[in-house]
């Protein structure tokens, strides 16, 4: 199956640049990272706390057979609509460390859009200890969730 969410991690950095294109308008991209329900239908987790603006938090969690195997929560800078979201990211009991995102929302047509998410993470280090994780496969299976899912809603 094409993984159409592209992941780009240049060796010696401590970056990742995730893009993808979507069958949706931008608008409603923005959405899905903004509204709780939605965000827990693509992203298959619970959220626990989510102020989708400029100066606010979050707090996410995944339970499996009764056990927390996931959470993360961070602090959001900054918040534009259907522009950008600037956030910190940080998954509970990782060595990932805490990253920095930007997260740009672009319109290509009325009805399709682009996501570009920057994150850089406090080293090399903690960027590979990202990338040994099912990363790449879990984002793409998020996003693919999050395309479908829109496109019947729209």
């Amino acid at each position: 199956m094409e993984q159409k969410t592209i992941i780009t991690a240049e060796e010696g950095k401590q970056d990742i640049v995730v893009t993808r294109e979507f069958e949706i308008p931008v608008e409603l991209l923005f959405k899905a990272h903004t509204e709780p329900t939605l965000l827990e239908q693509w992203m298959g987790l619970t959220v626990l706390k989510l102020e989708s603006k400029s100066h606010g938090s979050f707090e996410f969690e995944t339970i499996r057979q009764g056990k927390v195997v996931f959470t993360a929560n961070g602090t959001i800078h900054q918040v534009t609509p259907n522009k950008t979201i600037i956030r910190t990211f940080e998954m509970n009991n990782l060595l990932t460390g805490v990253r920095l995102e930007f997260l740009e929302f672009e319109s290509i047509t009325t009805n399709t859009s682009k996501l570009t998410m920057h994150m850089i993470y406090q080293s090399e280090k903690h960027r590979a200890d990202q990338l040994k994780l099912p990363f790449a496969n879990g984002l793409n299976m998020a996003h693919d969730r999050l395309q479908e899912l829109l496109k019947i809603n729209q």
